[in-house]
């Protein structure tokens, strides 16, 4: 081989690494590129919301309302907290037992002075005479607690406290004696 054809096969492999011709355009369809984001975007609002009311419709359903002797026993049992101090502890219970009553009997007894509360008591048959009388000592002694600044004792507070709590387990309404299911007996079939 001579000189020449060296350079010349030198050349060619050199000139494969060189610049090279601009290659045709290549045509790509953006038109439907948008579509597909959409209908996945689509897909993953459609699981989403899915997945939504699935877990709507597997909650547990809320609770029943408390009903108002419930809510007294909660609230006598709090007060126990406030035992320390008189004033707060008769203000409590005391409360408790005017909110009780009005909403076990209709009563408008949180906004009235005891006065006028034990007065319109008299007039009605929701309670009998004992828990009337017990009903006006009662709030007269957390009266004197909490406007004389009379200084009752803890077994006194204790006293009050297990008065209140008898007089709304005395006033709680029974619940429905249940009725058996009635059983039709079964038939005979006769064949004849």
């Amino acid at each position: 081989m001579n000189a020449l054809a060296q350079t010349t096969n030198a050349f060619a492999a050199v000139s494969t690494n060189d610049i090279r011709a601009i290659k045709p355009l290549v045509f790509v369809d953006a038109g439907s590129a948008w579509l597909w984001w959409i209908l996945a975007a689509l897909a993953v609002a459609t699981l989403v919301a899915g997945l939504l009311w699935f877990l709507k419709s597997k909650t547990i359903p809320p609770l029943p309302p408390e009903s108002a002797h419930a809510r007294a026993k909660r609230k006598l049992a709090a007060a126990l907290n406030l035992i320390d101090q008189p004033r707060l502890f008769c203000i409590a219970v005391s409360d408790t037992l005017r909110i009780y009553l009005e909403e076990r009997f209709d009563f408008r007894a949180p906004e009235r002075t005891t006065e006028e509360f034990m007065n319109e008591l008299q007039s009605t048959p929701l309670l009998n005479t004992d828990q009337k009388r017990f009903l006006g000592a009662f709030l007269s002694e957390c009266d004197l607690v909490k406007f004389a600044k009379h200084e009752p004792t803890q077994s006194d507070l204790e006293k009050l406290h297990l008065a209140a709590l008898r007089l709304v387990t005395e006033t709680e309404p029974t619940p429905a004696a249940a009725v058996p299911p009635v059983i039709a007996p079964p038939t005979l079939n006769r064949a004849s």
